[in-house]
């Protein structure tokens, strides 16, 4: 099948990304659109937005060779629904594919993004952070993942929070001095406590996550405040992924804080590299991804080298992405839905 083609899709709260690709690796379509998780938003709108990132990776291409997709996607148990996946297969079929469409976890094509291992254990760390065991394409074991109430330790909302206390505090005691204080305070747009506190707690949670980034800053401006906040989030997602006792196999490291704030990103690989004598694979694009599942589900094909030929074609910390994009929220799933929101 030299001329089939595969669909792999990342469906998120905030974007979705597909890549269409050949079966020797190349990446020949790509699509994106808004959410297309339906847990994160109206089903019939998630669905549609699937359908535009899918028809524009299609553009110029039979669909009729496509043999397979997999889709990535937080709560994957809400496409189980009839009337949720009606309307997926409403947009397939508008669209002229008769592939199958295979939905997984997005802890599944996160994994894939950054091994072709069948086994192994991936740290997912966005606006919201997870740790899951991973093998062969199932989701196992779940550490964190419960949300902004109960935990997503070291995550996006979770820096962004820290971010927020420490400048209302210090308001309290002054002018803002510090370079966290400063930053944090021109971001919300006030600088007198009492209106500071008013205006942090109308934000969402997905705002307040978007003050994670001036963290790194205010720490690469050496402010030890930032440098606190940051060692306290790779302390806690490093002890996320090592409470599930990580199995053999490589350990992924996903998720846009992960790849985008190096300091904990490099203090999260100290910490299993000392407590597991390996550090982790950072990952890719998690919608190559989910094609690497579909060329193995579909075809048979789990050449290592093919794997990597489509990760090199597509590499995580895509240019425009939002830094503070928001993929879904995890509190009161069962523990194979429970994910992380994505800061890509």
């Amino acid at each position: 099948m030299v001329d089939a083609l595969v669909l792999g899709a990342d469906c998120g709260g905030t974007a979705t990304r597909v890549v269409l690709a050949t079966v020797d690796g190349r990446i020949v379509g790509r699509g994106r659109a808004c959410a297309g998780n339906p847990v994160a938003a109206d089903p019939a709108e998630t669905a549609a937005a699937l359908g535009e990132a899918v028809r524009a990776a299609l553009h110029g291409h039979d669909p009729a060779r496509v043999v397979g997709a997999v889709v990535g996607l937080a709560g994957v148990s809400r496409l189980a629904e009839p009337a949720v996946a009606a309307g997926y297969e409403a947009q397939w079929s508008r669209l002229g594919l008769t592939c199958p469409m295979s939905p997984v976890g997005d802890a599944v094509v996160a994994f894939a993004a950054g091994t072709a291992a069948p086994r192994g254990t991936v740290l997912i760390a966005g606006t919201g952070a997870v740790a899951a065991e991973v093998h062969d394409d199932t989701v196992g074991r779940v550490a964190d993942g419960l949300g902004w109430l109960l935990g997503d330790e070291g995550s996006g909302f979770w820096l962004g929070l820290a971010a927020a206390r420490s400048t209302a505090r210090a308001l309290y005691r002054g002018p803002p001095t510090s370079p966290l204080t400063r930053a944090v305070a021109a971001e919300i747009g006030a600088s007198d406590p009492d209106a500071f506190v008013t205006r942090i707690y109308r934000r969402s949670r997905e705002r307040l996550a978007r003050l994670a980034p001036l963290v790194g800053a205010a720490a690469r401006d050496g402010d030890p405040e930032a440098v606190a906040i940051l060692d306290a989030a790779a302390e806690r997602l490093a002890g996320t992924l090592l409470s599930l006792h990580p199995v053999p196999g490589p350990v992924v490291l996903a998720g846009g804080i992960l790849a985008g704030v190096p300091e904990i990103r490099d203090a999260v690989q100290q910490r299993l590299t000392a407590r597991l004598g390996r550090p982790g694979v950072p990952a890719g694009d998690p919608a190559a991804g989910a094609a690497w599942v579909a060329a193995r589900r579909f075809l048979g094909y789990a050449d290592p080298a093919l794997h990597a030929r489509l990760l090199a074609e597509a590499p995580g910390g895509l240019p425009g992405d939002d830094p503070g994009a928001q993929v879904a929220g995890a509190a009161g799933r069962p523990a194979g839905d429970r994910s992380t929101d994505e800061w890509a």
